[in-house]
């Protein structure tokens, strides 16, 4: 079995396949095993047009614990396709607030990191983020202090505006579950 289990949930279409492809390399590298959910659970199709069959629907997503209580992580890869489908994602929230309550490691990429805007969790944070009217909004809404920085890591959440820092989101990630 092992060691640790991460939910990394995508975009149903446009999503940023650099970040998804270069952070489940780190985790599952690490004796770790990641779960992919879409809302759909579909067939979806990233910025760059390749597709990718994620491994269920986000609703089931305790159905991938294998008699765990939680996963090690929850992520939310970014892409175009985040305004569209995680933005407006009722059970993503929820899943993101149960997760951090449990004291789990939460991250978003990108557009993305409006998923844990909406689930109230980077209220009076700084988030890394992307130079785009509505996403700024929506971190000025719950009071999240924007940073132009590529990765940022409070506590135990962290957000990446960059496309290519999967690999160091994923280190990040290890190394707060080995503190």
């Amino acid at each position: 079995m092992s060691t640790f289990i991460f939910l990394l949930v995508i975009p149903q279409n446009r999503f940023c396949e650099q970040q998804l492809f270069d952070l489940k390399e780190v985790l599952e590298g690490e004796a770790g095993e990641c779960r992919i959910l879409s809302k759909s659970g579909k067939e979806a199709k990233s910025e760059e047009k390749s597709l990718f069959q994620p491994d269920g629907m986000l609703v089931d997503w305790n159905r991938f614990l294998q008699g765990r209580q939680k996963y090690d992580a929850v992520i939310v890869i970014g892409g175009k396709g985040a305004k569209s489908s995680i933005w407006e994602d009722s059970i993503l929230p929820q899943i993101l607030t149960d997760h951090f309550r449990a004291g789990k490691i939460l991250g978003a990429f990108g557009l993305s990191v409006v998923a844990l805007a909406r689930a109230g969790l980077v209220s009076r944070c700084e988030v890394s983020a992307l130079n785009e009217e509505a996403f700024l909004k929506e971190l000025a809404d719950v009071g999240a202090f924007p940073e132009e920085k590529n990765l940022v890591v409070i506590d135990r959440i962290i957000t990446s505006n960059d496309p290519g820092a999967g690999k160091i989101f994923g280190e990040a990630i290890l190394d707060l579950l080995r503190d």
